[in-house]
């Protein structure tokens, strides 16, 4: 992609009214656009990023057997009267609309209820169990308030992976290797030294439910973690002794952390499939209901969280799995040798497989390299005269701010090692 046909444009300030890092990073960096409070657009680069998380969430989901729908935002009442969360007194966040004949609908900001009721026309037998479905979809969450740009959404991209299990034992099995696919999942983007299993409630489900916790001072969460162990319990189940034995850690040995909460997983028991009426009929032909287990990721609260830990002073540093190009190409004149040389180099690494941002907008070289810092692409490959002349190009990682020399040939075959 060449940024002189980005829709996006970098800017040297954030908008006045965003005070969050994250948000103001990414909204500096052509990553998104504020809309309103609690609501930003996409943009190209932050599109690319979405994608890539979305990638590799998809792939450890889908190595637990998770299959993919896509279910609709529009939600019917009657399905969340019959398990008691439509009444706005049981659940204060929701968003509700109405049709032309006057008739309710809500804007799902979860899918438990949806869900089970949809596999109704699916599961009869204990044949069909057990099964895992996933999605990424659009939740609406009417937030009181939203002051942490993408940490906090009104409207907000969330991964929901719901379990249908045949017995209590077959649910808390899978439950563990979601936990594991999680631990995976927050490694590859970058966020697993500082991501930590958390004890939370399971309100009436079970005793625990677990949460997912990273490390950042952005965060609006505390927990207290056992640093050896790498297992935290979260503020409310902290004030009982009796839960930090249950969770298997002691009080001496915990310290208080600053957290924001990027996953979460439950084990719902038969709740929802009673309230439904989900039943399947097990081998001696007697009717039960299934046993569930509810996982989520915030897909933008993730990126949030990822360029809150991972910033420095001069932008965001992308972990290279998640980044939106592989190589940030910089000419640094509007020189016609300098730009046929470029675009030498941009056509290689494209063959190679090797995704490029080139910039070739006439611009100044100090706005370039500040764009390069910014936008945090982890190399960067600049283009002068005097690099031509050489016959070495500079090579620069963004993480380090190491720089090394590279002829043109180990550089469009994607050697970057400095």
């Amino acid at each position: 992609m060449k940024m002189s046909k980005l829709v996006s444009k970098t800017r040297k300030e954030a908008p006045k009214d965003e005070t969050s890092r994250n948000a103001q990073l990414l909204i500096r960096a052509g990553f998104i656009h504020k809309e309103m409070a609690g609501v930003y657009s996409l943009l190209p680069l932050g599109v690319k990023v979405f994608d890539k998380i979305k990638k590799i969430i998809k792939e450890e989901i889908e190595a637990v057997d998770g299959v993919e729908i896509s279910m609709t935002a529009l939600q019917n009442p009657e399905i969340w009267k019959a398990s008691d969360r439509w009444d706005d007194e049981k659940v204060d966040n929701w968003f509700k609309t109405k049709l032309k004949n006057d008739a309710d609908l809500g804007l799902g900001f979860t899918h438990e209820e949806s869900i089970t009721n949809m596999l109704k026309d699916h599961v009869n037998s204990y044949k069909d169990l057990p099964l895992y479905v996933y999605q990424f979809q659009t939740k609406f969450r009417n937030e009181l308030r939203s002051k942490s740009g993408i940490l906090r959404g009104r409207e907000f991209l969330m991964k929901d992976l719901y379990s249908f299990c045949k017995t209590e034992e077959e649910q808390l099995k899978y439950y563990d290797l979601v936990a594991d696919a999680y631990r995976k999942i927050f490694q590859r983007v970058g966020l697993g030294e500082k991501t930590h299993y958390t004890f939370a409630s399971g309100g009436s489900f079970s005793k625990f439910s677990h949460e997912f916790q990273t490390e950042t001072e952005a965060g609006e969460d505390t927990i207290y973690l056992d640093t050896k162990k790498k297992i935290a319990i979260n503020k409310e189940l902290f004030e009982d002794e009796e839960n930090i034995k249950a969770a298997g850690l002691e009080k001496k040995d915990l310290v208080e952390k600053r957290t924001v909460e990027v996953g979460n997983i439950f084990n719902l028991g038969q709740k929802y499939a009673e309230a439904e009426g989900l039943k399947f009929k097990d081998v001696e032909g007697k009717e039960q209901f299934p046993f569930m287990g509810s996982y989520g990721i915030g897909v933008g609260r993730l990126i949030g969280t990822i360029v809150e830990v991972l910033s420095d002073e001069k932008g965001i540093v992308w972990p290279k799995e998640i980044s939106p190009f592989d190589v940030h190409l910089v000419i640094l004149q509007n020189d016609e040798s300098v730009i046929e040389e470029a675009q030498k180099i941009y056509e290689g690494l494209k063959a190679n497989g090797i995704e490029v941002l080139f910039d070739d907008r006439d611009i100044s070289a100090g706005e370039k390299f500040k764009d390069v810092d910014l936008i945090g692409i982890p190399k960067s490959v600049v283009v002068s005269k005097r690099s031509i002349e050489e016959g070495n190009f500079e090579v620069k990682d963004r993480k380090t701010g190491e720089m090394t020399q590279k002829p043109f040939f180990d550089i469009v075959e994607g050697d970057f090692t400095i």
